[in-house]
């Protein structure tokens, strides 16, 4: 039944953020801005690490690895959301949908999994930073960032295979992407089960990077607690700060999206958490990164040397 129903079924219906052109038109505006901030934003945060030596280190290793993330996680979604601001019939064939909702999880995943990576990372270069070259080699790093690539992937392909096995009733889904849980109302059968994969799936994806994150800063801090100069304190702290405020707004909507009661979720308040996740979020990392951080500003400002000399 569910093969049959998924072969007559050749698209879906996307019913989008707004059915009022004008707010349409004035969403697509300012989702483009967005766009291009987040995907030249990210793709500046890469072109940095590969280019500067000084930033050929752990911490960069895997800054780098979230930018490319980020950057897979926005054009999985954005560009065709803004399509359909444009457009009439806001339709996505059902194998974009499948492939749309597979990469957003992994992408999503593997972002959680690096996080956690990031934590501990920090945690090695404020409580051991006499080892840290040692215990952070780059076989270590390489290999963190492609295990955390590997989980967020295979974690996609379990819930994207489960998913799209259900029997599905229509094809309107009140969402501005085929996102898992608005695709999962579309099935007319029983989803207990699915339910309770989402949820292990939340704890394996969220709660265990974000236990390990919470682990980290807990010894950081009382790490940061015993030094003794007020200078010291602050510059470990600085160390960790634009970590923290990017896993503090990852986790924080990731849990509100997929580890609260159902009772108390809609699919609109989804749609907003989702909208937060999908384009917000990725386009405010590099910011805070660069922002935020003095040796990526003055690898910026020495790039920009350098374009401005062979001029």
């Amino acid at each position: 039944m569910g093969r049959e129903n998924q072969t007559w079924m050749s698209e879906f219906i996307l019913l989008g953020l707004s059915s009022c052109w004008d707010t349409q038109l004035s969403l697509f505006v300012l989702f483009l801005v967005m766009y291009l901030v987040t995907v030249l934003g990210n793709f500046l945060i890469i072109l940095l690490i590969r280019l500067d030596s000084r930033l050929h280190k752990p911490m960069y290793i895997f800054l780098s690895v979230l930018s490319f993330v980020d950057i897979c996680y926005t054009n999985s979604t954005v560009p065709q959301m803004l399509v359909h601001f444009l457009s009439a019939w806001k339709s996505i064939p059902f194998h974009s949908c499948v492939f749309q909702l597979f990469i957003s999880l992994a992408m999503g995943s593997s972002e959680f999994f690096l996080l956690g990576a990031m934590a501990y990372d920090r945690y090695v270069a404020v409580c051991h930073p006499l080892h840290y070259t040692v215990i952070m080699h780059g076989g270590l790093c390489l290999g963190l960032a492609a295990g955390c690539l590997g989980a967020g992937f295979m974690n996609s392909v379990v819930q994207t295979i489960i998913i799209f096995r259900l029997p599905l009733c229509h094809n309107v889904i009140n969402h501005f992407a085929c996102e898992m849980l608005a695709v999962l109302r579309l099935t007319c059968v029983d989803i207990s089960f699915n339910k309770v994969m989402v949820a292990i799936s939340g704890f394996l994806g969220i709660m265990l990077p974000c236990f390990l994150v919470l682990f980290s800063y807990g010894r950081i801090v009382t790490a940061i607690l015993h030094v003794r100069s007020a200078e010291g304190r602050c510059k470990a702290f600085e160390t960790c700060a634009s970590h923290l405020t990017v896993v503090s707004m990852c986790f924080g909507t990731a849990i509100f999206t997929y580890l609260r009661p159902t009772a108390g979720s809609s699919a609109e308040q989804e749609k907003m958490v989702a909208l937060f996740y999908a384009v917000v979020t990725p386009m405010l990392n590099p910011l805070i990164y660069s922002l935020r951080n003095k040796e990526v500003m003055s690898a910026l400002r020495r790039l920009l040397g350098k374009l401005s000399e062979k001029r």
